[in-house]
């Protein structure tokens, strides 16, 4: 397992889930996994961080991460991980819970605080309590935060899943200004067949705690199967965040 590769072969149960993984990606872009609830997605996300643990091996570019007798621990690990939920401290304001993220970046910082604040349009918001942000605000404070780690990889877990349709195209719009500047490469989960097809350079179909069918290309996005309400609404929140 060498060169500039993200692979991991896990295999074990973490409660009554079982998890049966060969996963093999390039280390650039980013690489979307789908599936169904439940199939595994977030549990394989928490084994590449190291919140998770299971028997096998992780390497990231030839780096061993874990195997038969090396763990590295979360917090040595060079990933950033974006939750579905913000989960930031609600007693610091967004500049300290920005200043964390830089607490656990490495010497040599190739993104600056100043960088993301412009990057995800958090000027205005730097002195205000996490506690008054909308939903959209407090996601895009948890990718800066994410970000100023300076992570040589990103995770994200349906970060804009749990938003509304205008909350979600702000959120998308920052996520896409992040990728388009940044060479960090991706994991990004989501169940949203056109949140695939704008972001991913690569899928992973998951099912059942497994990797099925080789990787693919994104579809193009469809907007089957939604009411047209439903559409209006997606269509007034892209054009307020300046999408169309």
């Amino acid at each position: 397992m060498t060169g500039d590769l993200i692979e991991a072969r896990l295999a074990g149960r973490l409660g009554d889930f079982r998890l049966d993984v060969e996963l093999s990606a390039p280390a650039a872009g980013v690489t979307a996994l789908v599936g169904p609830s439940g199939c595994g997605k977030t549990t394989l996300l928490r084994c590449l961080s190291g919140l998770a643990r299971l028997e096998g091996r992780v390497t990231f570019r030839g780096e061993t991460w874990q195997d038969g007798a090396r763990f590295v621990a979360p917090h040595r690990r060079p990933v950033g991980y974006v939750f579905q939920e913000a989960s930031l401290f609600p007693h610091l304001t967004v500049r300290r819970n920005l200043e964390f993220g830089l607490k656990r970046a490495p010497a040599a910082a190739t993104l600056s605080f100043d960088d993301a604040v412009d990057l995800l349009g958090l000027a205005a918001l730097l002195d205000r309590s996490t506690a008054k942000l909308s939903g959209g605000e407090r996601q895009r404070v948890a990718v800066g935060r994410s970000l100023l780690v300076q992570p040589q990889l990103l995770l994200m877990d349906e970060p804009v899943s749990s938003l509304d349709a205008e909350a979600k195209a702000e959120v998308i719009a920052s996520l896409e200004r992040v990728i388009h500047a940044l060479a960090t490469p991706v994991i990004y989960v989501s169940h949203d067949p056109a949140e695939v097809a704008r972001f991913a350079t690569r899928v992973i179909a998951m099912r059942a705690g497994r990797i099925v069918g080789p990787t693919a290309e994104p579809a193009p996005p469809s907007l089957d199967g939604l009411a047209p309400a439903e559409i209006r609404r997606l269509a007034l929140a892209a054009l307020k965040a300046g999408l169309s």
